[in-house]
């Protein structure tokens, strides 16, 4: 395994490519800690990239490191065919490393969209090094692969595609691909259907 891709280090959320992920610095100062701050929900990477230009312009790019949208892969049916999106982990949340003091405080606190931080009272909470460890391993993580409960000659409905709301029944599966094969009665004759397993559902 390589270290520098998966491990958390320096309270980090490791080193590995990671979508909604800004790294505007490197830090191994101790004071460095991972903060979450309420944000408009379905503005999180918008308001990610304004944090990020008001910490470039202020130069407060030595005391706030990185900014996270933390979000998951999740397999979806889109137009019949399965696809893979991202889906925010905490919508509404934004993750920021940094080392807070009064001029980071006010810096994140005033930017647009961004209402607080998450914390008792005006004191912010940092994340704990167990926290950060369980966020990035969901980020990290790819779209799970679907766990079918069906079996052959089971009686399923279609719920997508061009045969939905036809009923058939499991002819063959290949858990490996995702894929199932469904008899469909078409015109009076039992026709094969190949299926994702997302596009059926039992009866």
């Amino acid at each position: 395994m390589d270290t520098n891709e998966t491990a958390v280090n320096e309270r980090g959320v490791g080193k590995k490519k990671i979508p909604g992920h800004i790294v505007i610095g490197e830090s191994q100062d101790p004071e460095a800690r991972w903060y979450v701050v309420h944000t408009a929900s379905g503005h999180e990477v918008r308001v990610s990239e304004t944090l990020r230009q008001r910490v470039e312009t202020m130069a407060l790019a030595g005391k706030i490191f990185e900014l996270l949208v933390p979000t998951q892969d999740r397999v979806i049916i889109r137009g019949g065919k399965k696809a893979t999106v991202k889906e925010k982990i905490f919508p509404g949340y934004l993750l920021v490393k940094m080392i807070l003091d009064d001029p980071t405080w006010l810096a994140v606190k005033t930017t647009p969209g961004i209402t607080g931080f998450v914390g008792a009272g005006n004191k912010p909470t940092p994340l704990s090094d167990e926290e950060v460890a369980n966020i990035q391993k969901f980020v990290s993580a790819p779209a799970p692969r679907f766990k079918t409960k069906f079996s052959v000659g089971e009686a399923v409905k279609i719920t997508d595609g061009p045969f939905a709301d036809f009923l058939g029944t499991i002819h063959e599966m290949d858990e490996e691909k995702g894929k199932v094969k469904v008899l469909v009665s078409i015109f009076g004759r039992e026709t094969p259907v190949e299926l994702d397993f997302l596009q059926i559902a039992k009866v």
